[in-house]
């Protein structure tokens, strides 16, 4: 398996497109993914194959986020995701960048697959710093967790 950057935008958002349809599960809402589509065209982007991609922001420069991170169902498990978030940590440490966060759904709302999400990045890294309310709407928390790079 190689992970490589995504250089040209275009690429970067049919690889988007292709993995989220692929996971109705975590990213079911049409206006989000359409979003997510647009929005990765223009940031640094990693992929394995037509298989997975992370995307990430840099809002700061020592703060960036893992905007968001896709493996196809076929391929969980497999290590790919674990792989994007190393590459990532590596892109960013170069750029001298100390702090990386992502969001995903809290726990006060009982979901297994993103149980397994949270535990994924806690494997990776990250800790839980603060479920946030209202961030998204008042029926998905958001839990913030963070790493040190």
């Amino acid at each position: 398996m190689t992970v490589v950057e995504i250089e040209e935008p275009a690429a970067r958002s049919r690889l988007c497109e292709i993995v989220l349809a692929d996971l109705p599960d975590w990213f079911g809402f049409e206006e989000v993914n359409a979003a997510y589509v647009r929005d990765v065209a223009e940031l640094p982007t990693f992929g394995v194959d037509d298989d997975a991609f992370l995307s990430l922001k840099l809002h700061y420069p020592r703060a960036a986020e893992v905007y968001v991170i896709g493996v196809r169902r076929a391929r969980h498990r497999q290590g790919l995701g674990r792989a994007l978030v190393a590459v990532a940590d590596d892109y960013l440490r170069a750029r001298q960048v100390e702090y990386l966060q992502v969001k995903t759904l809290g726990p006060s709302y009982a979901d297994e697959g993103y149980e397994r999400t949270r535990r994924f990045y806690e494997a990776c890294g990250f800790v839980p710093l603060e479920e946030i309310h209202g961030l998204w709407d008042t029926d998905n928390p958001c839990l913030l967790m963070v790493k040190r790079l």
